[in-house]
């Protein structure tokens, strides 16, 4: 993790940016010394599709029944 103070990160922008893109490390911009933003790698999320595991989840027949001796932890 990199630590510069704004008025480098202001001056070297298109620089910094181009170190997170190869590097993936995080660059932490200051101000007096102390931290106050990090400039990180955007990610793109990824959507998930409704009903994707449809067919492919089995549920137990017995999925809701208790063993016998499995409420006596809860006493």
């Amino acid at each position: 993790m990199q630590f510069v103070n704004i008025h480098e990160a202001k001056t070297h922008l298109s620089r910094y940016l181009e170190q997170l893109e190869f590097s993936h490390e995080p660059i932490v911009i200051c101000r007096n010394g102390k931290p106050i933003a990090q400039l990180v790698e955007y990610k793109e999320t990824q959507h998930r599709k409704s009903g994707a595991l449809k067919g492919k989840i089995k549920i137990e027949e017995d999925f809701d029944r208790l063993p016998s001796d499995f409420m006596g932890h809860f006493e």
